[in-house]
């Protein structure tokens, strides 16, 4: 049989323990697409207490928080700029050119409002005065057909 290795691999936040006969069966176990050994994101590892518990369940992959945080390179340190002061914050409440807004709608509102009600008033007038004038019209009509009837009645009792 095969000697067991454990090898490791860590996202930065987890490190991923598998114990395999081969570093190609390591990286299955891990389900990677990638060789992780030849880029450096996987070793494999002799710390004791890992051995232990990755040979205790070979080709199963044990997780544990990672305990090394990843190096990252130094680089040239550049001063960093200070932060920009925050743009000034605006004033609660409504400005003065908001509020001249405002009361210039309201006073248009009001104006239309009883330029409407003038116009309703004389429309009513004008209704009341054609009321007055049908009046006139009709009782002028029923006088007149009266009148009529009365003419046709005699003239027509003169023909016999």
């Amino acid at each position: 049989m095969a000697r067991l290795k454990v090898f490791v691999t860590s996202d930065g936040f987890t490190d991923y323990v598998v114990a395999a006969t081969s570093r190609a069966k390591a990286l299955a176990a891990w389900g990677a697409h990638q060789d992780l050994f030849q880029t450096g994101g996987a070793r494999e590892t002799d710390d004791p207490e890992l051995v232990t518990a990755a040979s205790a369940q070979p080709g199963q992959v044990l997780r544990r928080p990672s305990k090394v945080t990843p190096l990252i390179p130094k680089r040239s340190v550049a001063p960093r700029p200070s932060p920009k002061p925050a743009p000034p914050k605006k004033p609660r409440g409504p400005t003065p050119a908001q509020l001249r807004r405002v009361a210039d709608l309201e006073a248009e509102l009001e104006a239309a409002a009883a330029r409407h009600a003038a116009e309703l008033a004389e429309i009513s007038a004008e209704k009341r005065a054609l009321e007055l004038r049908r009046d006139e019209s009709e009782r002028m009509f029923l006088s007149r057909r009266s009148e009529l009837r009365e003419a046709l009645r005699k003239a027509r009792l003169a023909l016999k």
